[in-house]
């Protein structure tokens, strides 16, 4: 009976490591990944191999938005001809399952963002089986990700855009809701939507849209949408709208673009050269107290999103063209710069013990987590074109998009 015992133990045990084995890897949902943190479900091999293996390839149309990764699909929000499309393709092969019809989108470019193109510029989101996502002139919509197909969608306003390079943030979603700051210099409103109706629950029209997006945290027992606008970094209740909390924050040209990052009870935020600030959330005498914790002049970042990685901030600050840091969190003390000249615009995702760059020249910069200097591991070229776009590393591997094409890189 013992030996039976045995066996069945193994048995048993060997059947649960396979399905471990075969269970997937946590899916690429959002802005920034998962969590919307800047924290990839990546595999870190023990040792980096000296080249990357590009799996496939393909044309999907131009854009900024990173690509969602979801089980075997690669969902691709982008611009073809005067059109915005959503493509999904398989995830091992590249080959297209479905692309929808999409929708025109015309609009007048401003002539100093003509360079990076007509977009999209804004990541989609991903929950309970569709896809939302706002295009360059304001338009609206989710998606059937099965299928492709349109489930509800908001006309936009292409005479009221916001500066530059039009609708750039990336929406949210939280129990039930899908949330975006809808209009531009005329006028915004951070707007929650029913996720399966589409009906408008609540709305707050303080400040039109910057290029940062909103986040979720709770302070004081309260669940807040906290996002960057053009003039001000604004808190509103999560189910109601109602405005809690704001502080200014205002970048040369009204393009606020850095994302929020929350670190325990503070917020941090950075500008158009200006310093990074911590700021302190707290509910006193029920009252919102909401004052500077830290400042750091060392490390001003423009478009690059910096993440958190224990009680470590790291990001490239746009000074001497570009350099990469690391920050106390706590304290906003400096721990490191590395040397200037890194890249000009990098976008940033931690894995355990690494930080991955996709640089903007195509190139992907690992380098260590927790060393006392800018210790790069390897570096990959990946893309010819442009990247300013978010890869998404899932498993064992990278998708990466670049001004038109979409590529699959392999351990």
């Amino acid at each position: 009976m013992r030996g039976r015992t045995v066996i069945v133990v193994t048995a048993v045990l060997a059947a649960s490591l396979g399905l471990q084995a075969q269970r997937p890897a946590a899916d690429w949902t959002q802005w920034r990944g998962p969590n919307r943190d800047g924290v990839a479900p990546f595999s870190v091999p023990s040792a980096w191999p000296e080249r990357l293996t590009q799996k496939w390839k393909l044309e999907v149309g131009t854009g900024y938005a990173t690509p969602l990764v979801v089980g075997n699909r690669v969902y691709e929000f982008a611009r073809q001809g005067d059109n915005e499309v959503m493509i999904a393709l398989d995830a091992e092969t590249g080959k297209e399952v479905w692309k929808s019809p999409g929708y025109p989108a015309i609009f007048q470019m401003n002539s100093a963002a003509a360079v990076h193109g007509a977009g999209p510029k804004s990541t989609p989101v991903f929950a309970g089986g569709r896809l939302y996502t706002i295009g360059m002139t304001g338009v609206v919509t989710a998606w059937d990700a099965a299928s492709g197909k349109q489930v509800w969608q908001h006309p936009g306003n292409p005479q009221n855009l916001p500066l530059f390079t039009s609708h750039a943030f990336s929406p949210l979603v939280d129990r039930g809701l899908v949330i975006f700051h809808l209009g531009g210099n005329a006028g915004g409103a951070l707007t929650a939507f029913d996720v399966n109706t589409g009906a408008e629950k609540w709305s707050w029209k303080g400040d039109g849209p910057g290029y940062g997006s909103p986040v979720i945290a709770d302070f004081g027992g309260t669940r807040q949408v906290i996002t960057i606008t053009q003039k001000t970094l604004v808190s509103v209740d999560a189910a109601t709208g109602a405005l809690l909390w704001q502080k200014p924050w205002v970048s040369p040209n009204l393009t606020n673009s850095i994302t929020p990052v929350v670190y325990g009870q503070t917020v941090i935020v950075s500008g158009n050269g200006d310093p990074t600030t911590a700021f302190g959330v707290t509910k006193r005498d029920g009252q919102w107290v909401v004052e500077p914790a830290w400042t750091n002049a060392d490390i001003p970042m423009r478009m690059s999103n910096p993440v958190i990685v224990g009680d470590t901030l790291y990001g490239l600050s746009t000074k001497n063209s570009g350099q990469y840091f690391a920050v106390d969190a706590k304290t906003g003390k400096t721990l490191w710069l590395s040397e200037g000249r890194q890249a000009g615009n990098v976008a940033l995702a931690s894995a355990p013990g690494v930080l991955l760059g996709l640089e903007n020249d195509g190139e992907l910069v690992v380098f260590r987590a927790g060393s006392a200097a800018f210790e790069p591991v390897k570096r990959y070229k990946l893309a010819d074109a442009e990247t300013w776009t978010q890869g998404a590393y899932v498993g064992t591997r990278i998708f990466v998009k670049d001004v038109s094409q979409l590529s699959m890189w392999s351990m």
